[in-house]
């Protein structure tokens, strides 16, 4: 027998221990000629099965896998879309800022900053002259275009609104400010009520929709752009009249409309609070125990800043004095608010509370 000959039958060995791991049988499992390649068994179990040593059966493998790529590097690769959307980046922004907070996770905030920066400086438009501060909606290759949906705003209020909670800056809640206030600009109704899904200089389509149910991402229409101001237009007229042009949706299919149901009962002056705490001092330690508590307590109609000394021109419900060297909190609804609290325990417990006294 030949060279040639001795080699193959390890070869075919070879080739039935990594067909045994990717469970690729021969002839194909897709349509008889292709395969679809996972991982079937685990090492361990197939260096049992062959009688040979797990590092040996995983050298194996990873000669196989550097082959197979090589394999497929040689077909044309699909197409990727490279498109950056507003929206998408403003719900992961919200989640990766509330993860941060929750789990403590500095880096994960940074990250969420560093989108939220990339979105600002590429994707916003300051107010100029006549021409309205507006936010655009996908970015590609350096180039930002197209007016910006309903979703694309509502989303960056919340993910800015998160961000506060983890780590309130004043730019943050201004540009908060500026979104809230081109996006009652651009998208409310002041009719019916409700906010239309494009804006009002938007390119003429048969129809505008004002979104309400839960799809694949939360409808903008649930979303609450007056949560840290205290703006009485927002709270007073928007809100009230916003509701009841969804009603109708709500009430027949409230399955489909969670984040609606999530929304606190009287945005007018009751439900929805906002809780800030600092100190004049803010003795760091006691700052972070009472941040803690905060974070894995489950509050969803709760808004809690954490405000650094000397915090100026803040809204209304934020605008408190603080205490001279001790953590205090100022406890909210609407523009309504308790006297300060100075220990961890009766924050927590007046935030648990239904009643607001």
């Amino acid at each position: 027998m030949d060279a040639a000959a001795s080699a193959r039958p390890p070869q075919r060995r070879r080739i039935r221990r990594v067909r045994a791991f990717l469970r690729a049988r021969p002839g194909g499992q897709f349509r008889g000629r292709h395969w679809h390649l996972h991982v079937a068994r685990g090492l361990e179990e197939i260096a049992k099965a062959v009688g040979r040593p797990a590092q040996e059966c995983g050298a194996l493998l990873v000669s196989a896998r550097a082959r197979l790529f090589e394999a497929r590097e040689q077909r044309i690769r699909p197409g990727r879309d490279e498109k950056i959307l507003t929206s998408w980046n403003a719900l992961m922004i919200a989640g990766m800022a509330r993860a941060a907070r929750v789990f403590g996770r500095p880096e994960w905030l940074a990250s969420a900053r560093a989108a939220l920066d990339f979105i600002r400086a590429t994707l916003w438009r300051e107010k100029q002259g006549r021409e309205r501060a507006r936010l655009l909606a996908t970015c590609k290759d350096g180039r930002a275009h197209l007016n910006a949906y309903l979703d694309d705003y509502a989303y960056l209020l919340a993910a800015l609104i998160e961000l506060m909670q983890t780590d309130f800056l004043r730019r943050d809640l201004e540009f908060a400010e500026d979104l809230a206030e081109a996006l009652l600009e651009q998208f409310y109704d002041p009719g019916p009520g409700g906010f239309y899904f494009t804006s009002h200089d938007h390119e003429k389509l048969i129809h505008r929709p004002k979104p309400g149910y839960d799809s694949a991402t939360p409808p903008a229409t649930a979303w609450q752009p007056w949560r840290c101001s205290g703006w009485a237009y927002h709270r007073r007229i928007a809100l009230p009249r916003c509701r009841p042009a969804h009603a109708a949706a709500v009430l027949s299919g409230a399955g489909a409309a969670s984040r609606w149901l999530r929304q606190p009962a009287d945005g007018a002056g009751g439900g929805d609070r906002s809780a800030a705490a600092g100190g004049a001092a803010r003795p760091e330690e006691q700052m972070r125990v009472w941040r803690r508590a905060l974070d894995q307590a489950y509050l969803p109609t709760t808004l809690i800043l954490a405000l650094a000394p000397g915090a100026e021109d803040l809204p209304l419900p934020l605008a408190k004095p603080l205490a001279p060297a001790a953590v205090n909190a100022w406890v909210c609804q609407g523009v309504t608010c308790l006297a300060p609290v100075d220990t961890l325990e009766k924050l927590l417990g007046v935030l648990k509370t239904d009643n607001f006294r």
